[in-house]
């Protein structure tokens, strides 16, 4: 799955994680998961996964899983599918083998070569992105890329006039 050595054409690493929960390959859960502790996915979860924005709660997410819903955590790795919104509190990985259909907000990123993402990506601090802004209204990421955008465009001509 991942590998342990790092090469020229991996430049992430799976960190060696204990998971307290396995969904395996053949399994397929419909609803939303409330997280108290990391959780990898093999198999098919259609809902909502969420963990508090105050922990330190990985979502894995294999090659063979595949996420109908949006995943919110501390931590979230992808090699697998995903349709729906990412919200990385710490840190978003999109391995080779991933696909997301949906918008990412990450505080940190990384993606490997060959990551596939149908969306945007919007790098936030926690106090700028409420955890209800990319579950509850998809529609808010849009609002907050234009305030991105605008404060850039604003730093970019102040630099111009000094």
């Amino acid at each position: 799955m991942f590998r342990s050595k790092k090469t020229k054409h991996t430049p992430l690493l799976m960190a060696q994680e204990k998971f307290d929960t396995l969904i395996g390959r053949h399994a397929e859960i419909h609803g939303c998961l409330k997280l108290q502790e990391s959780v990898r996915i093999d198999g098919k979860v259609v809902g909502n996964i969420e963990a508090p924005k105050d922990g330190t709660i990985s979502v894995v997410i294999g090659p063979t899983g595949e996420i109908h819903g949006d995943v919110s955590a501390s931590r979230i790795i992808v090699a697998g599918k995903v349709s729906g919104n990412l919200h990385g509190f710490e840190r978003v990985e999109l391995m080779a083998s991933a696909l997301v259909q949906g918008d990412i907000q990450y505080a940190s990123m990384a993606m490997e070569h060959g990551a596939r993402l149908l969306g945007r990506m919007l790098q936030v601090e926690e106090a700028v992105a409420p955890l209800g802004l990319a579950l509850e209204a998809p529609a808010g990421l849009g609002l907050d890329a234009q305030a991105a955008i605008r404060k850039a465009e604003a730093e970019t001509n102040r630099d111009r006039e000094q």
